[in-house]
């Protein structure tokens, strides 16, 4: 669900993310050239482990680390929700989040723009709506959804129609749709 990142990829990011501290950050963007997606492939290259299990019992060793980068803490949420998710769909894998912390990931996701990782534009002129919360943001015609599809589909993972409802619901999912086929405006 991330272009050019398979699921290993994607595990071996988490591993990366969740060994890094703030000096560790600032190294690699140092080392590379201050580019955020070549510093994200280094990151990759140094955790893949040969195998799939091997980076995933990496993985399990560091997952409670609580280093961070020098960002907020909610980028933690949703690199874990979110990458978590790009693991666990294509593997047919449910999971179910903490309701208070995969709506801390939206509102954090809905502040910060798309060129920082966010979904603010993605967002841009709609009224987002929770389906099973009292969460909302923005104001336009009406988007409703669970906070998990909000998340996703703000943070440029695929939308699907079915997971949206409300006068807003075509409208956003085809913003999405030509984002996704890089013929929205950004």
């Amino acid at each position: 669900m991330c272009p050019g990142w398979d699921i290993h990829d994607v595990l071996a990011h988490l591993v990366d993310t969740a060994k890094t501290t703030r000096v560790y950050f600032l190294r690699q963007m140092i080392a590379a050239k201050f580019d955020f997606d070549r510093a994200n492939k280094d990151g990759i290259t140094r955790e893949r482990a040969t195998t799939p299990e091997a980076t995933l019992a990496e993985f399990r060793r560091v997952r409670d680390a609580t280093k961070t980068p020098p960002a907020a803490l909610a980028t933690r949420l949703v690199e874990a929700i979110v990458h978590g998710e790009d693991i666990r769909r294509p593997l047919g894998i449910f999971h179910s989040y903490p309701g208070e912390s995969v709506e801390a990931a939206l509102r954090y996701q809905l502040r910060t723009g798309v060129s920082m990782g966010g979904g603010k534009e993605r967002a841009a002129g709609f009224s987002l709506q929770a389906s099973d919360s009292r969460f909302e943001h923005g104001s336009g015609p009406e988007v409703h959804g669970t906070p998990l599809a909000l998340l996703m589909a703000v943070s440029g993972r695929p939308a699907s129609a079915e997971d949206f409802s409300g006068e807003g619901a075509a409208a956003f999912v085809r913003r999405l749709e030509q984002e996704e086929r890089g013929t929205g405006d950004r």
